[in-house]
């Protein structure tokens, strides 16, 4: 590849990764305040037809547009590039109709399954997102493939900015006027397509060329798939990117068919049962927000793994495997150990009460499986390695389905925390086991875990008896003030990194190599070599 390309190459892909970054922060981040607005029973309403939007973002952001943009970039010339862009619109067009009729005719059924049947509008508002999902996926797809990010990141955040900024207006109003949570819900998760149409916007030019005029010439100088096998492809490798892209939300949707439900079997009458949904649902923007944090500077490796893969150089890409594993895993551990510490602090700061502080300390432990799934599945897609995924994804979605009911009938919304944990557990589990030995050997190289699991224990008690020093000096009534538990959160985050960096220095749990990639590494590195030659 010549160099000027990877150039463009890696420039794009950095300003794909700051839009995704910036996209995942507020998708994480508007939830705090919608929790506050309208409360646990209005968050339950929302948050049980979340899934079906985050799966159609999926599907139009990330699982078919990375597949689309590799069908593109397989074509040798232009015209090639666009009729392939226009038999994957025609696939996808009748894919999204399917979905829409689906979930337009069974909405009552799937309210009904849910365990509320005043879902039901909710679920048609959401599903006619669907409706333009071709567009938004085979747009995006076509400007990835020919290495052009600018129209995926912008159109992202047009997505992400409008569909916030309704949520937050429908809770107001919702407020102000007195509506009931149903009605809140079905104007809020109008934001789906609305802001899809908004997004769309950026593909319009594109589109009318492309996708809806007549078909461009000349003829293409080889044979394009036919739509059976680019159908078939669609369902196997596109499917795969797909499930892969949306393995949380999937997990989170199987809670809003089993949660709900099994609180009523457990006892609890309806309208109770709603409010504890709301309350196990805080768990949601947290883990995301960890997850943001612990993948974001891992995934800087992307291009350089890739390049090194492209050069055919396996000591470069098993070194740069490591310090993305390693990045990652350090930084999920950190944040899991840390929220879990401050769990009781941070539930009074961003919610309001101590509710669900149990289940939700069990929750958060997702972080470091989801983190570390992410992680092995960008270095398994890069190597073309599918079969462990798929079969990890799927052994851990049986686990889901299987044990959720059941262990909320049992323990209520800490059941279904400890599923959840379990279910990424296996997924990683099986993924691990699958991959190739040099992959499974960068976790138990150099005594690295024992390093890690050693400084998170120091790390999390140090956190621990500080906030319960700073709760015995200022007494338990004003310990347990929103803005106390802010003052509280904040110094345990400040003590608990430099515990850790600390310990990280001390114990040289990072190379050299894995200081660079995050956030002032380059400054810390300076700075102990200047105190080592002082000392010496």
């Amino acid at each position: 590849m010549p160099k000027d390309h990877l150039n463009t190459v890696f420039k794009g892909a950095l300003i794909l990764s700051i839009s995704s970054l910036v996209a995942k922060i507020l998708s994480a981040v508007y939830r705090i305040p919608l929790q506050n607005m309208v409360g646990n029973t209005g968050f339950y309403v929302y948050q049980q037809i979340y899934p079906l939007y985050g799966i159609g973002m999926t599907f139009a952001l990330n699982g078919f547009p990375n597949f689309i943009s590799k069908l593109v970039a397989e074509q040798p010339d232009e015209t090639s590039k666009s009729l392939i862009a226009r038999r994957a619109f025609h696939i996808l067009s009748g894919l999204s109709l399917v979905v829409f009729f689906g979930l337009q005719l069974g909405a009552t059924w799937i309210a009904a399954h849910m365990g509320d049947v005043n879902l039901a509008p909710i679920i048609s508002a959401v599903a006619w997102m669907f409706v333009f999902m071709p567009w938004l996926a085979t747009g995006r797809g076509y400007y990835q493939g020919k290495f052009l990010m600018g129209p995926t990141a912008v159109s992202q955040l047009i997505e992400q900015v409008v569909r916030v900024a309704i949520i937050i207006m429908a809770a107001y109003f919702s407020v102000r006027l007195g509506w009931d949570n149903y009605r809140m819900g079905t104007w809020a998760m109008s934001s789906a397509p609305l802001a899809a149409i908004c997004s769309s916007l950026i593909f319009t030019a594109f589109g009318l060329r492309y996708l809806l005029a007549p078909a461009p010439a000349p003829a293409p100088t080889h044979p394009l798939p036919s739509y059976r096998k680019l159908t078939k492809r669609f369902v196997i490798e596109g499917g795969t990117l797909c499930l892969v892209a949306a393995v949380v939300i999937l997990l989170q949707l199987v809670d809003s068919f089993t949660v709900m439900r099994g609180l009523v079997h457990q006892g609890q009458l309806p309208e109770v049962a709603k409010a504890l949904k709301g309350v196990y649902d805080r768990g949601q923007p947290l883990v995301q927000l960890g997850l943001v944090v612990a993948t974001a500077f891992s995934a800087t490796l992307l291009p350089a793994l890739t390049d090194a893969l492209a050069k055919r150089q396996p000591i470069e890409f098993k070194r740069q495997t490591q310090a993305m594993v390693h990045v990652s895993l350090a930084l999920s551990m950190a944040a899991t150990v840390g929220l879990v510490a401050l769990m009781p602090q941070i539930n009074r700061l961003l919610f309001g009460s101590l509710e669900g502080t149990t289940a939700l300390r069990i929750y958060i432990i997702s972080i470091l499986f989801a983190a570390l799934i992410t992680t092995y599945t960008s270095v398994l897609q890069s190597l073309n390695e599918y079969t462990a995924m798929i079969i990890g994804i799927i052994a851990g979605l049986a686990t889901k389905v299987l044990a959720n009911y059941i262990f909320v009938v049992h323990y209520g919304i800490n059941g279904a925390s400890a599923v959840t944990v379990l279910s990424l557990a296996v997924m990683f589990a099986v993924m691990w086991l699958g991959s190739p030995e040099d992959l499974q050997q960068v976790l138990l190289e150099s005594g690295y875990l024992i390093k890690l699991f050693a400084l998170s224990a120091v790390m999390g008690i140090v956190v621990v008896l500080s906030c319960h020093q700073i709760t015995a000096l200022v007494g338990p009534i004003l310990a347990n003030t929103r803005g106390m538990a802010g003052i509280i959160t904040v110094i345990g985050v400040l003590i608990g990194v430099l515990v850790f960096v600390a310990g990280a220095v001390y114990a040289r749990l990072f190379t050299i190599r894995e200081w660079l990639v995050l956030p002032y590494g380059k400054r810390l590195i300076k700075a102990v070599a200047k105190g080592k030659e002082h000392h010496s």
